[in-house]
C-alpha cells in the first residue's frame, strides 16, 4: 500500500480484493450469529405456549421476552471474555469460538422438549440455551465490528463497516423470511406443534458452514501487539480509556432500545397492539427490513461525506423529535402499507446509527483493547436498554401504560445526541491508526 501527496491511501488489485474479501468473510459469519438469535424472536409466538402454558396471549409474550433479555444479560460476560480472547489471542480465534457456540445454542433449542413432556425444566433449558446464545452474541458484536474496521479501507471505512449491519440485519430478514416460507406450508397449528423447531435447525447447520468459512480469514493482530501486557486487559481498559468507554455506552444504550424496538419487537406490537394478523406483520416486516438492509451502504457513504459525528448527531436529533410520532401512528394505523412506510422511515433515522456504529467505536480505542472496549461496551448497553426493549414494552402494555414506552425510548434518544456531542470533530480519531 502506497499514499499519496494527500496522505490518502492507494491500494494495490491484489490488496483490495484481500481487504474487501476478509470484510465478506468476516460479515458471512455475522450473518448466521444473527439469523440464529433472532430466529428466537420471530418464532416465539408459536413456541411461546409449549414453553410458557398460560390462558393470556400477552403474559405467554411477557415470558418469552424475559428469557430473550436474559440472553442479553450475558452479553457483557461474552463482550469481555471474547473481546479478550480477540486482542489476545486474535480476532480470528475469538470469531470462530463465538460461532460454533451459537450453534450449539441452536441445535439445544430445536431439541428441547416442551413444558407437557418434561414440565418446569422445558423452560429452564430453553433458558440455558439463550444464555448461551447471548455469550456468543455478546463477543461477536465487538471483535467483528473491529475485523471489520481493521480490513475496512480508508477513505471508505463507513460503506465497508456498513456491511456489518447488513449482514446482521440480512440475519434477521432471513430469519423472518424463513417463518414466512414456512407460514405458506404449514398450518397454524403445525407451527405451534413442531415447525418453529426448523428454523433452529437451519441455524445450527448454517453456523457449521460459517465455521469453515471463518477458517479462512486472514489474522489483523500482530503477535507483538497480543503479547502487548495491556492486550485484553480490563484494567488497562478503564485505566487508560474510561472517557471512550462512557462515551459509546451513551450513545450506544439509545441505539439498541431503538434498533430493537422497530426491529424485533414491532413485529409483536404490529399484532398485539395493532391487531394485525401475524402473516401481515410478517409481510411488512419482510419489506422493511430489506429495504433497511439496502440503507446501510448509503448511510454509509453519507457519514464518509459529511462525517461520522454528524451522522451519529442526525441520528440521536431525529430519533428524539420523531419516536413517539411515529409509534402512536403505528397504535391506529389500518393499512398494511401506511404501516409499512412509517416502519421503514423509522428504520431510516435507525440507519444513520448502524451503518457506522461499529466503526464508531472501534475509532474510539488502540488496538490492544480495541475488541474489548468495542464488545464490552455495547454488550452492557445491549444488556440494560436493547434486550429488556420487548419486556419493558410488553409489560408498560399489560399495566395499560404503553404509551410510556414511547416517551422511554425518545428520552434514550436524547441522551444518545448529548453522547455523541463528545465525538471528536474531526474525521481521523485519536486512535484511528487501523
Amino acid at each position: 500500500m502506497t499514499t499519496d501527496a494527500t496522505t490518502q491511501p492507494l491500494y494495490t488489485g491484489e490488496e483490495r480484493s484481500k481487504r474487501i474479501f476478509a470484510i465478506v468473510g468476516a460479515s458471512s459469519g455475522n450473518l448466521v450469529e444473527w439469523f440464529d438469535f433472532y430466529v428466537y424472536a420471530f418464532c416465539a409466538i408459536y413456541f411461546a405456549p409449549a414453553f410458557f402454558p398460560s390462558d393470556n396471549p400477552t403474559v405467554q409474550l411477557v415470558n418469552t421476552a424475559g428469557v430473550f433479555a436474559a440472553g442479553f444479560l450475558m452479553r457483557p460476560i461474552g463482550g469481555w471474555i471474547f473481546g479478550r480472547v480477540a486482542d489476545k489471542h486474535g480476532r480470528k480465534n475469538s470469531m470462530m469460538i463465538s460461532v460454533l457456540m451459537m450453534c450449539f445454542g441452536s441445535l439445544l433449542i430445536a431439541c428441547l422438549p416442551t413444558y407437557n413432556s418434561i414440565g418446569v425444566w422445558a423452560p429452564v433449558l430453553l433458558l440455558f440455551a439463550r444464555l448461551l446464545q447471548g455469550l456468543s452474541v455478546g463477543g461477536e458484536y465487538g471483535t467483528t465490528a473491529t475485523y471489520m474496521s481493521e480490513v475496512a479501507l480508508k477513505g471508505q471505512r463507513g460503506f465497508f463497516a456498513s456491511f456489518q449491519y447488513v449482514t446482521l440485519i440480512g440475519g434477521q430478514l432471513l430469519a423472518v423470511l424463513l417463518v414466512v416460507i414456512l407460514q405458506q406450508f404449514l398450518s397454524e397449528d403445525e407451527l405451534r406443534a413442531y415447525g418453529w423447531r426448523i428454523p433452529f435447525v437451519v441455524g445450527a447447520v448454517a453456523a457449521l458452514i460459517s465455521l469453515f468459512l471463518r477458517r479462512t480469514l486472514k489474522e489483523t493482530t500482530s503477535k507483538e501487539m497480543r503479547e502487548n501486557k495491556d492486550a485484553g486487559s480490563i484494567r488497562a481498559l478503564f485505566r487508560d480509556h474510561k472517557a471512550a468507554f462512557i462515551t459509546v455506552l451513551g450513545y450506544t444504550a439509545g441505539g439498541s432500545l431503538i434498533f430493537y424496538t422497530f426491529t424485533t419487537y414491532m413485529q409483536k406490537y404490529l399484532v398485539n397492539t395493532t391487531g394485525m394478523p401475524a402473516k401481515t406483520a410478517s409481510y411488512i416486516m419482510t419489506g422493511a427490513l430489506f429495504l433497511y438492509m439496502c440503507m446501510q451502504p448509503l448511510f454509509g457513504m453519507l457519514a464518509d461525506k459529511i462525517g461520522r459525528r454528524n451522522s451519529m448527531l442526525w441520528f440521536g436529533a431525529l430519533g428524539t423529535l420523531f419516536t413517539v410520532p411515529i409509534l402512536l401512528s403505528l397504535k391506529s394505523v389500518g393499512s398494511p402499507f401506511l404501516a409499512f412506510v412509517l416502519i421503514t422511515l423509522a428504520l431510516a433515522i435507525v440507519s444513520f446509527y448502524t451503518s457506522i456504529s461499529g466503526l464508531v467505536k472501534a475509532e474510539m480505542f488502540p488496538p490492544e483493547v480495541r475488541a474489548l472496549g468495542v464488545g464490552l461496551a455495547y454488550a452492557v448497553a445491549n444488556a440494560i436498554f436493547g434486550g429488556s426493549a420487548e419486556y419493558v414494552a410488553l409489560s408498560l402494555k399489560a399495566v395499560g401504560m404503553e404509551n410510556s414506552f414511547y416517551w422511554y425510548v425518545t428520552v434514550m434518544m436524547a441522551v444518545a445526541f448529548l453522547f455523541s456531542l463528545r465525538l471528536p470533530k474531526q474525521a481521523a480519531y485519536l486512535h484511528h491508526d487501523l
